[in-house]
Parts: C-alpha cells; structure tokens; sequence
C-alpha cells in the first residue's frame, strides 16, 4: 500500500519487533544528536555515536530532554576513525543504519565504496527522496538527488532499481516510475530523452521488472492527471508517480530544494546500494527532515 504521508513510516518502525541500531559518525554535531534525541525520545531507533565521548556527552546534555539517557558511545578520534570503525560495526551486524554527524560527504562516502574495507552492495549507490506535497496525494520519491553527477544509461537503470527496492519495501507492488525530461517525444539532441526510451523498453522487455516505466515525459504529466488528460498523454503513470528519475544531480538538487523551500513538502532521504541505508541530510536540513530520515532509514534498515 502506497504511504499518503510521511508520519506513516512511525508507526510501522513501531510496530516492529527489532529497534534498529543507528550507527551515527563523528556524532560531535549538536543538529545531528538533536534529530537522534528525538527519534530516541519516541521509541524508534536505538543509537550507537561514534567519536570522542568527551565531545559528544556535553553536546548530548544540551540538546536531548531532560532525563533521557546518553546513548552508547564508540570512542574514535578523527574522522577517518570514525569512519573506520563504523564500517566495522556495518561489517559485524552491529548496526543497520547510518547517519553521517560532522564530517563531510566525501569523506565517508569514500569509506562505503572502498573495494577493501566498503560496505557498498550494488554497483551504484544512489540518493532517494522521499516528498509528501500539499498539492499531491502520495508520497513520491525523486532520484538521484546528491550522489550521481552526470548519470550514464546503466547507472539510471542502478539508480531506478535501487528506487523500485525501496518502494517494494515501503508495500508498493508495482512503482510507477517516471524517467523526466522537457519533453514527450524522443530527441537525438537531447540525450536524457532518448535514455529515457531505453530505460523504458528494458521495463518493456523484462530488463527491468516489477514496476511501470514511463518516459521521455514531463513532470507535470507525471504529477497532474488534469495536463495528461489536456495533452491526450495516455499512460498509467501519468498523474499517478511514485518515482521521478531525474537526468543529472543538477536537475535533482533543483528540484529537491524548490519542493522543499517553495513548495511546501515535507522530505527525507536515505542513500541506497550499500549493506545498510545511509542518512546523509545536510547541516541545511530541518529538524524535522533530519528525524524523518531517521525513520525511513530505521525502516527499511535491515532488508537490503
């Protein structure tokens, strides 16, 4: 069953049996533990902080509530040693989760993909986001927003089954996926619109299962029933996405950041390809994304 909001993915990690270990790196960020104090505070995850203890103590008294206990503590000093040693807690089946805290991206990104101590799964990890708007009547999803620069045709194709694995995790059957672009029509000149038909004929001939795949097509085909029906635009995705598969990171950062700032939608996001979901939120990010990603991660933790 498609989620209609984003609060939905709390009550089923309540609903679970197994509290997920959330493993959060050079914890040292007062906007990081204040997101963990309060998925703590309601009973989602159980939180590993890795980093000095000192450090992390006096921040955890400032911003978790008065009485909440202080988290289990993994001592590592600098950065690539908390990367190290989360990577190690990955490895053992220690954690299921993990959250990056004061550190850069690249930093631990390049931990997750090292061929010898990497926890990376798939042959490309990818940034899924999830959006509840206002103005549409589920949670969609649009990726990759933050890891692939210039996206080849094989890494669309990673991108889009890493979303297809999460929607059938969240109890999408069937995700509708929408692989956008300016237009309808296929044009040598614009390459996004031609990967776009191949990525559709893949769905078409079995290379892709076990979702729909439209494209080239627009957003607001994909998001407006009332312009397909104005367009003559016949297709089950349109005004009916689950996921919109964007050309490049330009186009998925634009977008991500005008339905968040501009358009009133409530968001979080999780990278996927690896051994556990990654939350990568940027210091930016509300609380509230910060905490639902928390969430997302805590339950799709576990079953990749």
């Amino acid at each position: 069953m498609a989620l209609k909001k984003l609060e939905e993915m709390k009550e089923r990690v309540l609903s679970s049996t197994e509290k997920k270990r959330i493993g959060v790196v050079a914890a040292e960020d007062d906007h990081t533990l204040k997101a963990i104090a309060m998925a703590v505070r309601d009973g989602l995850v159980e939180p590993v902080l890795i980093g000095e203890e000192v450090l992390i103590e006096a921040l955890w008294a400032s911003v978790a509530p008065p009485g909440q206990d202080l988290p289990e503590i993994v001592e590592a000093k600098g950065r690539e040693a908390c990367v190290d040693t989360a990577l190690n807690l990955v490895r053992s089946g220690n954690i299921k989760c993990l959250m990056k805290g004061r550190l850069e991206t690249g930093e631990l990104m390049k931990g997750v993909v090292n061929r010898e101590k990497g926890i990376k799964t798939n042959n490309t990890l990818s940034l899924l986001g999830l959006f509840e708007s206002p103005y549409y009547h589920k949670v969609f999803a649009v990726t990759d927003m933050g890891l692939l620069i210039n996206p080849t045709l094989e890494q669309k194709k990673a991108a889009l089954e890493n979303a297809v694995q999460v929607f059938h995790i969240l109890g999408t059957e069937y995700p509708k996926v929408g692989v956008l672009a300016a237009v309808e029509k296929v044009n040598p000149k614009m390459q996004e619109t031609t990967e776009a038909a191949d990525l559709k004929e893949m769905n078409r001939n079995g290379q892709i299962p076990d979702c729909i795949v439209e494209g080239p097509i627009s957003y607001d085909l994909c998001m407006d029933p009332e312009a397909a029906v104005i367009k003559g635009y016949d297709s089950p995705v349109a005004g009916d996405a689950d996921v919109l598969l964007v050309p490049n990171i330009v186009a998925g950062n634009l977008m991500s950041k005008a339905l968040a700032c501009t358009g009133g939608a409530k968001t979080c996001g999780i990278v996927w390809g690896a051994a556990v979901p990654i939350v990568l939120t940027s210091r930016s990010a509300s609380a509230y994304d910060k905490y639902m990603s928390i969430v997302f991660a805590a339950l799709v933790g576990g079953q990749s």
